[in-house]
């Protein structure tokens, strides 16, 4: 199952969600916990990394060629922020739409792997940063910022 919502300007980003894991586990007769486990030699499909995304409050994507050079960027590389949850922890760290994730707890993000694996052992523990390039508002004369953002203790 894939969910289909207007990302960057009229482009339509299909983005997978737990929901379709937990589909095609259920039609193929696999526990969920086995498809969104990582294997033994530290491997992170895009849908268990996007998995992890929603549990952190965003929902991301791969940086393709579409998206660098709408946003101007050297490379193709770290995770797109296509929706932020509310009240969620990445919400109250103040990550935006349109922010590239580059950086969890000082681990280098440019694949949606890498975005995995940092954000999985960034949050078996209570603090960490996320490192974002953002775009300025409007009517600002610089076009884009690097920001890094406190990620505190989940709250019950």
């Amino acid at each position: 199952m894939q969910v289909r919502f207007l990302g960057w300007s009229t482009r339509i980003v299909t983005v997978p969600m737990r929901v379709g894991i937990l589909l095609s586990c259920l039609l193929n007769g696999v526990g969920p916990e086995s498809a969104l486990a990582t294997t033994d030699n530290g491997s992170m499909t895009e849908e268990e990394a996007s998995s992890l995304g929603e549990e952190f409050g965003i929902v991301v994507g791969p940086v393709d060629e579409e998206i660098q050079k709408e946003l101007k960027l050297q490379r193709p590389q770290g995770v797109a922020v296509f929706e932020v949850i509310g009240n969620s922890r990445a919400d109250n760290a103040g990550i935006k739409v349109r922010s590239v994730i580059k950086e969890i707890d000082k681990h280098e993000i440019r694949t949606m792997a890498d975005f995995g694996r940092a954000l999985k052992k960034a949050m078996t523990g209570c603090n960490f940063t996320v490192g974002t390039y953002e775009p300025a508002e409007p009517g600002e004369p610089v076009s884009w910022g690097v920001n890094f953002h406190f990620v505190g203790c989940k709250r019950d």
